[in-house]
């Protein structure tokens, strides 16, 4: 027996975050013609409402090895959380 874990939230009219146990994605559109973004790529879905016709096309998959992502670099995360910090200073003064 397979086991299957999905939960929606709506963040904004025609904008949901999908939690699974694959990973995070977000959904942009609406009845029609839904976009969805994840790991795997861009999935565009489109149907006609009422009629149960729809079709999906991914994007962005290759069908070769994903190269390994790199991990950023000591020096960046320094860069990235002085600004912040920088930023929330200069908000907060």
């Amino acid at each position: 027996m397979a086991l299957r874990f999905r939960k929606s939230f709506k963040v904004a009219p025609g904008v949901r975050i999908n939690l699974s146990k694959s990973g995070i994605s977000t959904s942009v559109g609406g009845k029609g013609v839904t976009a969805n973004l994840s790991k795997k790529g861009t999935r565009v879905t489109t149907s006609i409402p009422g009629t149960g016709l729809s079709s999906s096309k991914l994007y962005g998959s290759g069908s070769g090895e994903r190269a390994t992502p790199q991990a950023a670099p000591l020096w960046a995360h320094v860069v990235t959380w002085g600004l912040i910090a920088v930023f929330l200073w200069w908000i907060l003064s």
